[in-house]
């Protein structure tokens, strides 16, 4: 008994070392409703942009870029300190108010869509898409599709330090940031 109870050390220590090292590399966001964060931009002294994650349930690649993307830590501390960060569910059921207009869900085919996220991907359905806002809530872009952690933080520099106001995508990109 006591060579099973020495297998079972063995293996409780290495997962608990296994997950240990998961937290260390794993960083939490906090992510907002879209109501939260227009509460945020209304009355911060100093409001942030907003980034908002469009997802669905059944999207692979949005579960993917939440797990490999935003729980990277550079890229959640860089998110966490510029932007009020949203999740949106692309087929959410829940009316949303923006700018006087109240967005409703869709229902189409199987499943539906909602408008706001239609307006926020200019009508392109595609998951995911991740939008930036400046703090007025004024679109800067919607950027689709899954975007690695490098990649990601990349774009977001270029809305969150606001070099979209001095140079185009093209010409950053080029210049190696």
């Amino acid at each position: 008994m006591t060579i099973a109870i020495q297998k079972f050390g063995k293996f409780a220590g290495l997962a608990i070392l296994f997950f240990l090292s998961f937290s260390i590399h794993a960083q939490e966001v906090t992510w907002l409703s879209w109501d939260e964060a227009a509460q945020l931009v209304a009355t911060d002294k100093k409001p942030k942009k907003i980034f908002v994650d469009v997802y669905t349930d059944w999207c692979g690649w949005c579960k993917k870029m939440d797990k490999d993307t935003f729980q990277n830590q550079e890229v959640a501390e860089y998110m966490e300190a510029n932007f009020y960060m949203v999740k949106l569910d692309g087929e959410g059921k829940e009316p949303i108010e923006f700018k006087g207009k109240v967005y409703k869900f869709v229902p189409q085919g199987k499943r539906g869509y909602h408008e706001f996220a239609a307006a926020l991907m200019n009508g392109k359905m595609s998951y995911p898409t991740t939008v930036f806002l400046n703090e007025k809530m004024e679109m800067l872009s919607p950027v689709p599709g899954y975007q690695k952690p490098d990649a990601f933080l990349n774009i977001a520099r270029y809305f969150g330090d606001n070099i979209y106001l001095e140079k185009d995508w093209k010409t950053y990109e080029s210049q190696g940031k």
